[in-house]
């Protein structure tokens, strides 16, 4: 690493990218090798070690306490007193470091937000603002765009960018060969804990995914079309709540049918999370009906439904999708645990149990040193595997799947891909929810755009770019004098390889969705702020 370089490391998941990072931070001691700080060697005991070296971390998945305060998180670990040893806590003193750091960095950031109140791009703002103020030289980014949305991944590489620009060096770990070519001066890949090539910013896509799986990817989906059945999945009139009893969704009309992919785009925050959760029966549908093959479903349990042939690849696999602390077999039949073969009633057969998991593994390609292998302990991608592998290893009528190749590298993207047409192929009805505009183009046969919690278009997958990113803005074909749907908003772009936003999910300079129609307050910059007393010392108190 260099003085003011952004160098990315590529591999594909479970290659040793994190591992690697974290003998560099101080959690794992290496076996063998020494790492040379301004040429004399480092031994790390710990991250403080590190820290006082100069070297931070942005985890994937963020090390913040979500009830406190900004300011608080920064401060833990190296917390400040006034007042002698029986004093206070300095948050005084913390708040301005926040604010220091964020106007230096353009990382602005409201110091007295609760964490839990902040989109996930703020957060990860927070953690890179928490390294700085420790005055580190060399940051390292695990994968920091996996559950970032487009706005917000193109709000972090600006960050990179003047930090590159003071001086900082920073270690950027990902799977997007895009973002690599866009941000990276050097890159190195390694394939199973190996280096095995460095390349240019300038190498092809296809260069840099032959160097990280080791043989040639294909970067499209290879289908043929579609010959669609009869409708396996009606939606009618469906309106939904989110958490803060906002309106999400508002009378979508939707049908899959069988044999056929369709594909849901629009801006992240248009409803499309709280559509498949009610689907599944994770929300309570207002009003409307859901059918699955002619029967009613709205109404019934998570269980129930996927009881009548429904898979499911949620949006978030370390809350919705896995047990961390059980094993990869455990997690490989968490909604056929209590059936046979697998087991009756209160009693589990552990033999048939490892006996399936074996041969998903190897189906799967799920990189694990072993069945019984707790599942937080394999990489993001292969923890998806592991969900993709349990709901397509039974017969679905049909697969929902939100966010399939979240953080996931490019020979596993083409795997899930490839598994999801197959799926479509047999006659299975599948719904498709992504934020990668790339994806749903690539997968769907037909595609719905979400705006404001209303399906606004049907299109077909060979529709422009364009057009599509105008559905997304809220603005249909049929508006006079280019105005928005609904009459709401700016225009949208038309650039293919942007994602437009509308005022339904505004993203500010900061990265962070500002607030319409909805409750929540935000300050002028876009950040939300949390509510609370006016004064320093009352914040205090």
């Amino acid at each position: 690493m260099e003085p003011g370089e952004i160098h990315a490391l590529l591999g594909e998941n479970g290659a040793g990218k994190s591992t690697l990072m974290n003998v560099l931070y101080g959690l794992y001691q290496p076996d063998e090798g020494e790492i040379l700080v301004d040429g004399k060697p480092l031994k790390l005991r710990g991250p403080s070690d590190a820290i006082a070296a100069g070297i931070g971390m942005v985890h994937q998945h963020f090390m913040l306490v979500p009830v406190f305060t900004v300011a608080e998180n920064i401060m833990l670990g190296a917390e400040q007193v006034r007042g002698g040893i029986a004093g206070f806590l300095d948050r005084r003193r913390a708040r301005r470091e926040v604010a220091e750091v964020s106007e230096r960095y353009n990382l602005r950031v409201d110091p007295d937000a609760v964490i839990e109140d902040l989109p996930v791009g703020v957060q990860q703002r927070v953690e890179i603002v928490k390294a700085l103020t420790r005055d580190v030289d060399l940051l390292i980014l695990d994968e920091p765009t996996a559950v970032l949305t487009p706005q917000e991944t193109e709000e972090l590489l600006t960050v990179m960018r003047s930090l590159k620009a003071a001086g900082k060096s920073i270690v950027f770990i990902t799977h997007k060969l895009g973002e690599v070519k866009a941000i990276a001066d050097r890159i190195t890949v390694i394939r199973r804990g190996k280096t095995v090539g460095t390349a240019s910013p300038e190498a092809s896509r296809d260069e840099l995914a032959a160097l990280m799986v080791g043989r040639t990817v294909r970067l499209t989906v290879d289908k043929t079309p579609a010959t669609p059945g009869g409708p396996v999945l009606e939606l009618s009139g469906l309106v939904v709540d989110d958490d803060r009893q906002v309106r999400a969704v508002d009378g979508v009309d939707l049908t899959v049918r069988a044999g056929e992919v369709l594909g849901v785009a629009g801006v992240q925050g248009n409803g499309q999370t709280e559509l498949i959760e009610a689907i599944m029966g994770l929300r309570p549908v207002l009003a409307g009906t859901v059918t699955l093959d002619g029967q009613r479903i709205d109404g019934w349990s998570t269980k129930k439904v996927l009881r009548a042939g429904v898979g499911y690849v949620p949006e978030d696999r370390s809350v919705d999708g896995l047990v961390k602390e059980f094993t990869v077999a455990e997690n490989l039949v968490l909604d056929m645990y209590d059936r046979p073969p697998f087991g009756r009633g209160l009693s589990l057969r552990p033999d048939e149990i490892g006996r399936s998991a074996r041969e998903r593994i190897e189906q799967f390609d799920v990189r694990t040193s072993s069945a019984d292998a707790p599942v937080g302990t394999l990489s993001g991608g292969n923890q998806q595997k592991v969900i993709v592998a349990r709901e397509l290893s039974r017969p679905l009528k049909l697969f929902i799947a939100a966010q399939p190749t979240r953080g996931v590298d490019v020979g596993s993207i083409e795997f899930i891909h490839s598994r999801v047409v197959h799926e479509r192929d047999i006659g299975t009805a599948v719904l498709v929810v992504s934020s990668e505009l790339d994806e749903v183009i690539g997968l769907a046969d037909r595609i719905a755009v979400m705006y404001r919690g209303r399906i606004i278009g049907v299109v077909g997958p060979d529709t422009p770019r364009e057009e599509i990113g105008l559905l997304m803005a809220g603005i249909t074909p049929d508006a006079t004098g280019g105005s928005p749907a609904d009459g709401a908003g700016p225009t949208a772009t038309t650039d293919p390889d942007v994602v437009a936003t509308t005022d339904a999910d505004v993203v500010s300079d900061t990265g962070t969705p500002a607030t319409t129609d909805r409750d929540v307050p935000a300050t002028t910059d876009g950040v939300v702020s949390a509510e609370g007393p006016g004064s320093e010392d009352e914040k205090d108190r």
